[in-house]
């Protein structure tokens, strides 16, 4: 559980106060639901019959006592969260990381003010655990993740590089020349994590993680039944000697998209179906075209050429039943670049999602002072690229170069990636060999007028003042577009020491058009230990407090300054 989002949760309590917290939880996250019955104990049971995880205000003893006869299996009991009387400790007791109690443990705490105490050993020294790295884990998991928090030397042997977070220094990346992923025994070398999609022998030593590398195209006749193809997919996979558990998808053409049987198949598997239209299927390569499927579905293979659709290599030929016609095809590694918006600069308005993406990165790329903003969330053995001011294309080109030779790669900027910084220019080189995730922060425009008020509570524009990039008649043409449209206007980069004038012509400009008592706001270092708030009008503003640290909100003439305010209506008259 990476946070509660669709997980249901059983909230249970005995006292008053514990039901008092409960209520927090359950008006926080949509899908709690307090848990009534005759008895705690039974309430208890009940939660852990039904829900995904628990949250119980009670004693841990007690805790312990009611649900030990009810234990079974780590991977499929719910995990479960003990809080005190008082909500001062939220205790990851059942689920740890892979069950999700972890992370429920620390949403709990940070919606009761309360501490989150975890005792899962790889999470209490910063470590990602084996089985919490999203893809399937097979074998000794404790015994390699043991050896792994004792230092001992642990072999990373892969085919590829594949996008894993970081790991630490004693787990050593075997190249596969001159290693054999399938050896087993002493003279294997000890302690390994295989990555492989193959099926290969496990000894008390060994942990194979199952990357998603596999994809499976599907053809089949008419009404055929769901039992066909998932037999005929184990005997494909048995035969080539590969493991189900790395299927990335099926894939099948367009007019298959609502075959039952294929659909209940993929839903069974637990993967997506993918479908392309027959004419795009067609101009896929494959070693065995048939004129009969082409006369039937408008292209000469469906399951080679939805299996080879993105490219890889063809593992299983198509291989058919009675009703059904499947082929494997084995995917190159892709990797993967997260563009991280941190927010404003407190820790606190940085997202949980860029936290989570910042720990799951092997390599963080990103301006100095943004990385060292964020050193204690990397994990042991995150490498960091870091560079000083000016250099924005190097460092998107570096993040995209890891990205694309397979690493996991988080590249950082301050307040929102796609808001005049790094999202842009990394996404000029990234092509379509790298997965792509965007995430949002908190701009500084945001958390400007959060302080000023309530400046753009309705139409408004983001201008940069800085003509590094922009030619300065774009600049003002712009700034004269947005005064004359009587847009609210957020300045960024509004004035530094080699950009002293501009500010006070783009005022100038918007005086033109808006009467002198408009309010301007202007906010230096914001959520930082420095900042500063000013407020004036543009008659009264003078551009000298403002440095290339502050950001400058103009109102529009419906803006108004309300009990020291900054306050724009959303489109209504003002009262009175």
């Amino acid at each position: 559980m990476t946070g509660v989002g669709p997980h249901r949760v059983g909230l249970v309590a005995a006292t008053a106060a514990g039901r008092r917290h409960a209520r927090t939880l359950a008006d926080a996250w949509p899908h709690a639901r307090l848990v009534e019955a005759d008895g705690v104990a039974d309430a208890l049971r009940a939660a852990w019959a039904a829900y995904d995880a628990v949250v119980v205000f009670l004693a841990t003893g007690a805790v312990v006592r009611i649900l030990a006869p009810l234990l079974d299996d780590k991977r499929t009991d719910p995990a479960v969260v003990v809080v005190d009387e008082a909500a001062r400790h939220a205790v990851a007791l059942l689920g740890g990381h892979a069950g999700g109690a972890n992370a429920l443990a620390a949403e709990v705490a940070a919606l009761l003010d309360a501490r989150p105490v975890v005792t899962t050993a790889t999470d209490a020294v910063d470590l990602p655990g084996l089985d919490t790295l999203g893809w399937p884990v097979e074998g000794a998991v404790a015994a390699v993740s043991r050896a792994i928090l004792d230092g001992e030397p642990v072999r990373l042997v892969a085919d590829a590089v594949w996008p894993l977070p970081a790991l630490p220094s004693n787990v050593h990346l075997a190249t596969p020349a001159g290693v054999d992923p399938t050896a087993t025994g002493p003279e294997s070398g000890g302690y390994r994590v295989l990555v492989t999609d193959r099926i290969v022998p496990v000894d008390d030593r060994t942990v194979v993680l199952r990357p998603p590398s596999l994809v499976a195209g599907v053809g089949s006749s008419r009404g055929v039944l769901a039992a066909e193809v998932a037999a005929l997919l184990r005997r494909a996979f048995a035969a080539a000697g590969l493991s189900p558990a790395s299927l990335r998808c099926l894939a099948s053409v367009d007019v298959k998209a609502d075959e039952e049987g294929i659909r209940a198949t993929a839903e069974a598997l637990g993967v997506p179906l993918r479908t392309w239209p027959a004419a795009e299927l067609a101009t896929v390569d494959v070693p065995h075209p048939s004129e009969v499927v082409r006369a039937a579905v408008g292209t000469p293979s469906v399951a080679e050429a939805a299996a080879l659709h993105d490219g890889g290599t063809l593992l299983v030929p198509k291989t058919a039943s009675a009703m059904a016609t499947v082929a494997v095809a084995r995917q190159a590694p892709r990797g993967r670049l997260a563009i991280v918006g941190l927010g404003p600069g407190a820790a606190d308005l940085r997202t949980p999602r860029a936290v989570a993406e910042l720990r799951r990165a092997a390599v963080v790329v990103g301006l100095d002072q943004y990385v060292d903003q964020v050193r204690d969330l990397l994990r042991p053995g995150t490498r960091v690229l870091a560079s000083g001011l000016g250099a924005e294309q190097e460092r998107a080109r570096s993040a995209v170069a890891e990205a694309t030779a397979g690493h996991a790669v988080a590249l950082v900027g301050s307040g929102d990636a796609g808001v005049y910084a790094m999202a842009s220019p990394a996404l000029e080189y990234a092509d379509e060999r790298i997965d792509v995730v965007g995430v949002p922060g908190v701009t500084a425009a945001l958390a400007a007028a959060a302080l000023l008020g309530a400046p753009i509570g309705h139409d408004h524009v983001y201008l940069s003042l800085s003509d590094l990039h922009t030619p300065w008649a774009a600049i003002e043409r712009r700034v004269a577009a947005a005064a004359e449209a009587d847009l609210v206007a957020l300045l960024y980069n509004p004035r530094s020491r080699a950009r002293d004038w501009q500010l006070g012509a783009v005022l100038a400009t918007f005086a033109e058009h808006r009467p002198p008592h408009t309010p301007v706001g202007v906010v230096r270092n914001a959520s930082r230990p420095d900042e500063q708030v000013h407020l004036a009008t543009l008659a009264t503003f003078d551009p000298g407090v403002v440095d290339m640290y502050g950001l400058v909100v103009v109102g529009s003439s419906q803006t108004r300054l309300v009990g020291g305010r900054m306050v724009t209506p959303r489109g209504y008259r003002w009262r009175g």
